[in-house]
């Protein structure tokens, strides 16, 4: 296996505990190759990631500051895929303003006791926030403008994921609200590749999406992809790359399929999905997107990934994702509010103590108040 035994979700994390501990680089590649039997290329990533983690918050004082997480968890379909938490949003088209006023009222909460902590960055993800309408997401951010503050925030992120859930007055209240940056994801350029993963968007969609977001002043754009979907090839994936190449995004996030038992692809013939050479698509990944500017700079992996592989996030200098580092290198403490938001403590000691919010959004409406004081100790810590 490409990682040897190492089975951690956070590679270059360990380079970098030992880069601070003031270890030479020689000695940190023997100790990883003795103790995980990692390949090569594989540590040659984590330790280029570590650098650049390192050189990118030089300048940040991110132990002493925080984030703040928004989930929302609605989305216009489920994809094959997925595991994350997210509904139709179709199927609670008559509670998405129910939830958005008791994702305010959390807002609230956790803003009131957080008034001297300085704020560094904000995303909103989920599911795709952009599922909202436009008066919902300028409710929510409204609120969230007079609950926290926004002049210490160095990067506010909103997931518009889906092609399909962009409108020209979602990106106008984006914009009215100073997001600085934006995810438009195709997964793929595949049109065969997209109906068969369930996206119900095309690949035209995804360039009048992206074009329609220049237009209106986006200047930081992320593009995720999946490497190893079904029906993708090498070849396919190969011209995946050059199109979103040619778009000029800012960044993009390399995924490799995963299969959880929660996604509908864990209830069908599992092994008819895994026909793509993941691991070539990968490392043409490696290959090609440093030769033309993009970077890798933050690094995970998870379980039950194809072929053993990672995530890596890409992007040129000077646009990497702060909050994608924060989360990754778990030295800052994370707020969460939303439904199945995670929220991580860390404390000066290193401990970090974790409090999930409700999965469900019947449950996180309906046991709001249960949900509050399971979330008072976070207060008691922080």
């Amino acid at each position: 296996m490409p990682w040897g035994d190492l089975t951690g979700i956070r590679p270059a994390k360990i380079p970098a505990l030992l880069y601070e501990e003031g270890k030479k680089e020689e000695e940190i590649r023997r100790y990883m190759k003795e103790t995980y039997m990692i390949s090569d290329e594989k540590l040659d990533l984590a330790m280029y990631i570590a650098k650049r983690e390192h050189e990118i918050l030089k300048d940040i004082n991110y132990k002493q500051g925080y984030s703040l997480y928004i989930g929302i968890p609605f989305c216009p379909t489920t994809c094959l895929y997925c595991s994350f938490t997210s509904y139709s949003v179709s199927f609670y088209k008559d509670k998405t303003d129910t939830y958005v006023d008791a994702l305010i009222k959390e807002i609230e909460y956790v803003g009131s006791r957080l008034k001297d902590r300085e704020l560094n960055s904000v995303y909103i993800g989920g599911g795709t926030p952009t599922t909202l309408e436009p008066y919902q997401l300028d409710k929510l951010i409204t609120a969230l403008k007079d609950n926290f503050d926004f002049s210490t925030v160095k990067e506010f992120t909103v997931e518009a994921g889906r092609p399909d859930s962009i409108t020209s007055d979602k990106l106008d209240m984006l914009k009215k609200h100073n997001v600085s940056r934006i995810s438009i994801n195709p997964q793929t350029m595949n049109q065969e590749t997209l109906d068969i993963i369930g996206r119900r968007h095309t690949v035209e969609q995804v360039i009048k999406a992206f074009n329609l977001a220049r237009k209106k002043g986006f200047d930081n754009i992320n593009m995720d992809l999946i490497a190893g979907l079904p029906s993708d090839t090498a070849e396919s994936y190969h011209q995946t790359l050059d199109r979103i190449i040619d778009l000029n995004p800012e960044s993009i996030t390399v995924h490799t399929l995963t299969i959880k038992r929660s996604a509908k692809i864990y209830e069908d013939d599992i092994e008819k999905y895994l026909t793509a050479p993941a691991s070539e698509m990968v490392n043409e990944s490696i290959r090609i997107l440093p030769e033309n500017g993009y970077l890798p700079y933050y690094l995970y992996r998870q379980k039950n990934t194809v072929e053993n592989l990672e995530n890596i996030g890409f992007a040129k200098k000077g646009r990497e994702s702060l909050y994608n580092i924060f989360i990754m290198d778990e030295t800052q403490t994370i707020l969460g509010a939303g439904c199945a938001a995670s929220t991580k403590i860390v404390q000066p000691n290193g401990k970090i103590t974790r409090i999930h919010n409700y999965k469900f959004p019947y449950e996180y409406i309906n046991r709001f108040d249960d949900l509050m004081r399971k979330k008072q100790i976070i207060y008691e810590l922080i």
